[in-house]
Formats: structure tokens, sequence, C-alpha cells
């Protein structure tokens, strides 16, 4: 099984070989912005390919954070720990609010 680091090259040798775009990361947000869209819709429509639309945002965002030079592995882990860390309340509604962290 690979790492998320990677999938994450791996994923970058995929848009290089391919010709896709490995420069405009304006650019690349918006297509992964496009890609989340498309997730919403077959989540709306009940599609069938919902993991897949799921699997072109990861993949999109992998590129996006080469593209960039951050390790998507890492900042995940970060990003986990950090939100472990965190304390929040929630009210009768049901809705957590950060408190600390």
């Amino acid at each position: 099984m690979k790492t998320l680091g990677e999938m994450q090259k791996v994923v970058w040798k995929n848009k290089v070989d391919k010709g896709f775009n490995t420069t405009d990361v304006h650019k690349e947000f918006c297509y992964t912005a496009g890609e989340l869209g498309e997730a919403i819709t077959a989540y709306m429509k009940k599609k069938d390919d919902l993991g897949e639309e799921l699997a072109d945002v990861c993949i999109y965002l992998m590129g996006l954070a080469e593209m960039t030079g951050y390790s998507l592995e890492e900042e995940v882990i970060k990003k986990i720990e950090k939100n472990g860390k965190r304390k929040y309340i929630v009210d009768s509604e049901g809705r957590a609010t950060k408190i600390e962290g």
C-alpha cells in the first residue's frame, strides 16, 4: 500500500507526463472546486459515482499540494493532531463551537 506522500508523487508524475496544468495554482484551485461540485452533485442526485468524484477531489488536492510545495500527508497528520487537542461545547441544536485550541 502506498502512503499519501507516495500517492502525491504519483499524481504529480501523471500530471507532468500527460501535460496537465503544473504551473497555474489559481487554475488548479478552480479545477479542484469543480471536482468538489461534481461530488456534491453525485451525492445530491444519489449517483453511484460519488466515490469516484471524491477520489477526483483528493487527486486534485494532492496535485495542488505538490504544486505549492506541501506534503499533504504531513499537513493532514498535523491537522488531525491539532483538531484532537481542541475543546468544543455543543449547544442544544447539536452544533459544536470551538472554545480552545
